[in-house]
């Protein structure tokens, strides 16, 4: 079990001024390893710590990773960033997955001036006035936009029903952005037929899915919790409901296709790397790494948890320094770093330019479709 691997220890923990005596300096990391999306942050995690088993040393010294369970609670990942800062006296941090999640701790991260990179948190807000905060992953508005085209061009759909989790932010972004761009490749105000909503920890969608089989809608646009999408269309599909469910990356979980099973085939999502389309030569060194220590194939989360670490490493030595605001300035001047998941240059708000992936669930399995690259 991952929260085995916790690393608490409280008390005579160097200071980052400290650090650069010491044999070890210290990169925290908080992810959701328990609650509604631990599996996206166990996912994570793996990436995380292959990469520092495989790049376990900077500047001549061994990196230790502290990891904190943030229960996928917004109170706890403010918890998780005051803890990693002021009592693990960490570096730099990593996390997290889940915009909302990553923005609880984004007012910690910038008051304390130590920088933290998302692996998967899509939201602009992140990254948003925030010079502590990067990410690695691309960002809402295109991953939206990516989905809008899919439906448009791909499926043949002019009109959608838009389902929202109104508690995360991630889902009420990323279907604004859907909309905005469904709307404009239709060239028609009306094309989105209704906008539902939902609550955090709904099981029943009864209500929702009678409004969406009224609408008949040509697709149905629906990112949030993996667990809340499986649900949504296994009632959809008993209700008689056929219209393609599009979601985005979080749907990407082992556990999408267990809850749902068949009735997500054919379910199509935005991600952020296929191992059926690896980009660089450090994908071939991920994928060959994880396959032998995991036993499976890696997904988008464990390589940009991967992706998240080495930035960071690349920063730290391009920095040559363990200071946390030196490591801040040389992670705002990445560019062309090639990772995991694409060459990534981190733009002037600190997000990651680059290509997205469309995956479809084919006989129990996430299937490559295509790349999209920014315009």
């Amino acid at each position: 079990m991952l929260i085995g691997l916790l690393l608490f220890t409280a008390g005579c923990t160097p200071k980052p001024a400290e650090q650069a005596a010491s044999d070890v300096i210290r990169i925290g990391v908080f992810e959701p390893m328990t609650g509604d999306s631990a599996a996206g942050g166990q996912m994570t995690w793996e990436g995380i710590e292959l990469a520092k088993e495989l790049h376990g040393e900077v500047l001549g010294k061994e990196v230790e990773l502290v990891l904190v369970d943030n229960k996928t609670d917004k109170n706890e990942a403010a918890n998780a960033a005051i803890r990693l800062i002021e009592k693990e006296k960490v570096v730099a941090i990593i996390g997290s997955y889940g915009s909302s999640l990553s923005m609880a701790a984004g007012p910690t991260v910038m008051e304390k001036k130590v920088p933290a990179v998302g692996c998967s948190p899509t939201n602009p807000l992140v990254t948003k006035d925030n010079p502590y905060y990067f990410r690695v992953c691309f960002i809402d508005p295109f991953q939206g936009s990516v989905m809008a085209q899919y439906a448009y061009e791909d499926l043949g759909a002019r009109t959608a029903v838009i389902v929202r989790n109104v508690a995360d932010a991630y889902s009420v972004g990323l279907n604004n952005f859907f909309k905005e761009a469904f709307i404009k490749l239709t060239g028609d105000d009306k094309a989105v037929l209704a906008e539902l909503d939902y609550q955090q920890g709904d099981q029943d969608f009864t209500a929702q899915l009678t409004s969406i089989k009224k609408e008949n809608p040509d697709v149905i646009f629906a990112p949030g919790p993996y667990n809340d999408g499986a649900l949504m269309i296994i009632q959809a599909r008993d209700l008689g409901i056929t219209a393609p469910f599009l979601g985005g990356d979080t749907w990407e979980a082992p556990e999408f296709i267990q809850i749902g099973g068949q009735n997500v085939e054919g379910v199509a999502l935005s991600t952020h790397y296929s191992i059926d389309a690896a980009p660089t030569e450090a994908a071939k060194e991920f994928v060959d790494a994880y396959k032998a220590k995991f036993n499976k194939d890696p997904n988008a989360f464990a390589a940009l948890g991967y992706d998240a670490y080495m930035v960071i490493l690349d920063a730290i030595e391009r920095a040559n320094s363990y200071e946390p605001t030196a490591i801040r300035d040389a992670l705002a001047e990445t560019a062309g770093f090639k990772g995991v998941t694409g060459t990534i240059t981190l733009d002037d708000n600190g997000d990651a330019t680059k290509s997205a992936v469309i995956l479809q669930v084919q006989d129990g399995a996430f299937k490559y479709l295509t790349t999209v690259e920014p315009n």
